[in-house]
């Protein structure tokens, strides 16, 4: 069975499962460090979910962040890096933490939740659409900074 939690305080156990899940979600991008997922974590614009697989003794096996705020329009409602440990896939891990952060989203008075997939993640894909999400007609921008 899978569940879900909030994250307020990051341990040891937080910080590992990071560790696992990140390079599985971006090969560009470090795992966050404790005082990182703790700013996450304690932050009043982001909630970070974690899955836990009771058949794996609640072992760590997902997660995502939300973030909300709030902006002349309204309150905005974002997914944020989801991630689920490629042992655990097909188990329904990626539905359930979606499905929770939209409620999450929806309790706190968001009309909308937004969320951006590369098109090379079409299981992720083919998930999103299955829950509702519809793909919007509109452009993505990114600025970087050089370094």
């Amino acid at each position: 069975m899978i569940t879900i939690a909030e994250v307020h305080t990051v341990d040891d156990e937080i910080v590992a499962a990071f560790e696992t899940l990140i390079p599985q979600l971006s090969r560009s991008n470090p795992a966050p460090d404790k005082e990182t997922l703790q700013a996450i974590a304690s932050s009043e614009a982001s909630t970070l979910l974690i899955a836990r697989d009771s058949e794996q003794d609640d072992l760590i096996v997902g997660s995502m962040t939300l973030a909300m705020f709030r902006i002349p329009t309204g309150l905005r409602a974002w997914i944020e890096d989801v991630v689920v440990d490629e042992r655990a896939r097909g188990k329904g891990v990626g539905r359930i933490l979606n499905e929770r952060a939209i409620e999450i989203a929806k309790d706190a008075g968001a009309k909308t939740v937004d969320l951006t997939s590369r098109p090379s993640r079409e299981a992720a894909n083919r998930l999103y659409q299955r829950i509702g999400f519809v793909a919007r007609d509109t452009n993505v921008y990114r600025y970087t900074h050089d370094s």
